[in-house]
């Protein structure tokens, strides 16, 4: 199964204020696909987001990482294998979208939300997705992955509310095949 790349690279048009998701699609399943999930997630982020944009300080290319999603949609139907540009974000709202079903997918909540919590002008669920910012100080280059997953399963069991925390192992036992795209980034013109 192949994740095919977006048009343009996503993750400039994220920073630029834009925030407008990529359209993305996928091959169809093996057989026996009931849903799909679609993630991406930035494996390259510090664990330290206290260090992220300070003056005077840089992220060492080797320092602890973590990975944070930018992005997830579970149980999308098997008859979707695309999502056009935009209809995930178009801009920078105060948290983004709600945490909802929609016609294509259900929203999981993205690491938007626990960096935001403390800033009252964008606190908020942050569904749907939500573009790449990575450090201005980070002296590693970011690979941005998007990822599908063919499923065995129409829906997962996922609370309400669900985060990369519960969509990775709701996973476990029901991947029939996951395709994925990726994109190199950083803001940090030291970084080649």
């Amino acid at each position: 199964m192949a994740v095919f790349p977006p048009r343009r690279p996503f993750a400039r048009r994220a920073v630029s204020g834009q925030n407008v998701s990529p359209a993305v699609s996928w091959q169809s399943g093996p057989r026996g696909t009931q849903s799909y999930v679609l993630v991406m997630l930035d494996p390259d982020v510090p664990q330290d987001l206290s260090r992220y944009n300070k003056p005077g300080v840089t992220i060492a290319a080797e320092s602890p990482r973590q990975i944070f999603p930018h992005w997830l949609l579970a149980d999308v139907p098997a008859s979707v294998t695309a999502l056009a540009e935009g209809v995930e974000a178009r801009g920078v709202v105060k948290g983004n979208l709600p945490l909802a079903r929609t016609a294509y997918g259900r929203r999981g909540q993205s690491g938007y939300a626990g960096f935001m919590a403390g800033n009252p002008e964008m606190a908020g669920d942050w569904g749907g997705y939500a573009g790449p910012c990575p450090p201005l100080n980070d002296l590693r280059r970011h690979v941005y992955r998007v990822r599908a997953y063919a499923l065995d399963v129409p829906s997962l069991s996922l609370p309400e509310r669900f985060s990369w925390a519960d969509l990775e192992p709701a996973l476990r036992g029901h991947i029939l095949a996951e395709g994925e795209a990726s994109a190199a980034y950083s803001l940090n013109p030291a970084v080649k």
